[in-house]
């Protein structure tokens, strides 16, 4: 495999070992077992004194089943037939009516552009929504524009684009935001998040309100921006063909991928993301590990049998569960993720390392001791980075933001530091985004 490409800021030379991740560091080289005992009343005390006895802030998936945290697929999504329509990428004016694509009326800037997946909202009362901000902040008529099984909202988005809009809003599912956070990368135009109703992986992630749609359209005109990296990956199918697509949150190649493509439709529209369970177990029942080598920029070439490899933007998961919790979207690199457990309880090693380590006990002074007299495993390995190139000795099934992507022999993943401008609203905090 060639070596990857790009420096990021990496100091160490190829032929020493790599600088421990932060998700490591808290972890010692060997643990005491009284002492790891001894601390199980302080921790306790110390969840009882922040939380006032309860457990608000801990995991919980039960909370997480809601059909509105389902983190929709392109298969999801019904044709658009309405009216006689294709499903090819169309415009629509302020009833929700066809438009054609476009802009004979060349509207003065500046406009606003709504791009939203009309299975997934409201769309009367969004356009609604929108139409009267823009008024009130002396913007011109704004262009809406609905996606389709054919266009996610990439499509769409340059079009918006072409026809100069100052801003562009997003409304639909994780895979809606990804497709057209693809086509407004490196543009500098603003894009506003409008929480709704599925997985809203980015939009957890950055913090924002989710049930306040109006607040999220009114900081378009008010707001404040933030500069947030973006990743592209680089796929090479079986036969040779090659295709790069973006992601804001996290992809990977592997059993993730696969757990993706093995859970049921319509299971995660009744009981939403907790589904995935119902894909895990399908997907763990014939969990094969695979030979991968891989590379960081600016070290060594690696080589492990592996469950699965993620390369993230972001940490956070739903139901307050963090994978990565020193991932950050603005500090120009992506934080990657080798899951290698051994036999059944290598996968109690990763359990615990998501849903105790990462998303409890760093919550707590003495749970952090706890971490630090523990040996980490090698279950679950860090690294961070540029990017990432690695290549498999048999295909492997992708996913980029909870969508399936087919299966690919090689992927080159690397972070455009900055390329996404995104809307807040005014005030928002941004500490440890």
């Amino acid at each position: 495999m060639a070596a990857a490409s790009g420096t990021g800021d990496q100091t160490s030379p190829p032929d020493e070992p790599d600088a421990p991740h932060p998700a490591d560091e808290i972890y010692a080289d060997g643990p005491d077992a009284e002492e790891l005992a001894a601390s199980e009343a302080q921790i306790a005390e110390e969840v009882a004194a922040d939380t006032g006895g309860h457990r608000e802030n801990a995991p919980d998936p039960a909370a997480a089943a809601k059909p509105d945290e389902v983190i929709r697929e392109p298969e999801d999504i019904e044709p658009d037939t309405a009216d006689d329509e294709t499903g090819r990428a169309r415009r629509v004016d302020t009833e929700g009516r066809t438009e054609p694509l476009a802009d004979t009326e060349e509207r003065p800037t500046p406009k606003a552009a709504l791009v939203y997946n009309p299975t997934k909202v409201d769309a009367d009362a969004l356009r609604d929504i929108v139409t009267r901000a823009s008024a009130d902040a002396g913007w011109s008529e704004p262009l809406f524009y609905e996606t389709t099984v054919d266009d996610l909202g990439d499509d769409v988005t340059r079009q918006a684009l072409a026809e100069n809009a100052t801003a562009v809003l997003v409304a639909g599912g994780d895979g809606t935001v990804r497709a057209v956070s693809e086509a407004m990368a490196g543009s500098g135009v603003p894009l506003a998040i409008v929480p709704s109703g599925t997985g809203n992986l980015l939009a957890r992630n950055l913090k924002l309100p989710l049930t306040e749609p109006e607040a999220m359209v009114r900081a378009v005109f008010d707001g404040d921006r933030l500069a947030m990296d973006i990743g592209w990956s680089e796929l090479r199918r079986p036969d040779g063909e090659t295709a790069e697509h973006a992601f804001v949150v996290m992809g990977g190649i592997g059993l993730d991928a696969a757990m993706i493509a093995n859970t049921n439709p319509q299971l995660k529209k009744t009981v939403g993301w907790v589904a995935y369970v119902d894909g895990a177990a399908r997907s763990l029942a014939s969990a094969r590990p695979f030979r991968v080598m891989y590379e960081l920029p600016g070290h060594r070439l690696h080589s492990a049998r592996v469950q699965s490899v993620l390369f993230a933007n972001c940490g956070s998961l739903p139901a307050g569960l963090e994978l990565i919790p020193e991932a950050s979207i603005t500090d120009g690199a992506l934080d990657i993720v080798i899951f290698q457990p051994k036999g059944p309880l290598g996968w109690i090693f990763v359990w615990r390392r998501v849903a105790w380590d990462n998303s409890f006990l760093r919550r707590f002074r003495a749970g952090r001791r706890v971490l630090a007299l523990r040996t980490k495993d090698n279950a679950v390995r860090y690294s961070r980075g540029a990017g990432i190139e690695l290549a498999t000795h048999e295909a492997q099934p992708v996913q980029l933001d909870g969508d399936e992507f087919g299966e690919a022999v090689s992927v080159k993943t690397r972070v455009e530091p900055g390329a996404l401008t995104i809307v807040v609203p005014n005030g928002h905090s941004t500490d440890g985004l």
